[in-house]
């Protein structure tokens, strides 16, 4: 089973990847067109969008975990995913910026320092802007594969903030966004005994 399950994933391109993550955006710019959102379609725009960029995120994350206990092979795709996630973080950034601030730079200013939930998705934004901006081949070959995988495992910090981001927008304990961060904190926690890998494996997984 689990050759099999490998020799799909080799032969799966990672356009498939990119293709499959953009429908979530396609199915909202659909629901946006025909009137589907709620009676407060900003608020589910951003949302949408910010629910979506997480799950991307914990997607990456479950990469590793999948080589390390159920030696499936996924690690090809931990960049498209990545890349997916930030997409999803910059629409919904322009879409709070535009849509819900209507490019109030003074009130966003007073926003960020009322609303500290803000700051923690931000936070999460700019590292995963910085993932992004050096996921390139050439990029990893200028700044050498240390310095790239002590910058890459920011996403451990990322994850937990952009968790926190939503948790504390909602303003209520709801389950579903409870099992993401418990979720989430697994996904890191399985990463601890990280010396148990041993060399080859880290040299295949970076972070």
């Amino acid at each position: 089973m689990r050759k099999w399950i490998n020799d799909a994933l080799r032969r799966l391109p990672k356009a498939a990847v990119w293709v499959a993550g953009l429908i979530p955006l396609a199915l909202l710019v659909f629901d946006t067109l025909v009137n589907r959102l709620g009676i407060d379609p900003v608020r589910d725009i951003e949302h949408r969008l910010g629910r979506t960029a997480l799950y991307f995120v914990v997607a990456s994350l479950t990469v590793t975990p999948l080589l390390k206990y159920g030696r499936v092979n996924a690690i090809k795709f931990r960049r498209p995913l990545g890349l997916l996630a930030f997409t999803y973080v910059a629409v919904h950034v322009v879409a709070w910026i535009s849509l819900d601030m209507g490019f109030l730079w003074t009130q966003i200013a007073k926003d960020v320092v009322k609303r500290p939930y803000l700051l923690f998705g931000m936070g999460a934004g700019v590292i995963l802007l910085a993932m992004a901006l050096t996921s390139s081949n050439g990029v990893i070959r200028r700044m050498g594969a240390k310095r790239w995988r002590m910058l890459h495992r920011l996403v451990y910090v990322a994850a937990p903030l952009a968790a926190l981001h939503w948790l504390w927008a909602l303003k209520v304990w709801e389950s579903w966004p409870l099992t993401v961060a418990a979720v989430i904190l697994l996904l890191l926690a399985l990463r601890l005994p990280i010396k148990a890998l041993g060399s080859r494996l880290q040299r295949v997984v970076p972070y």
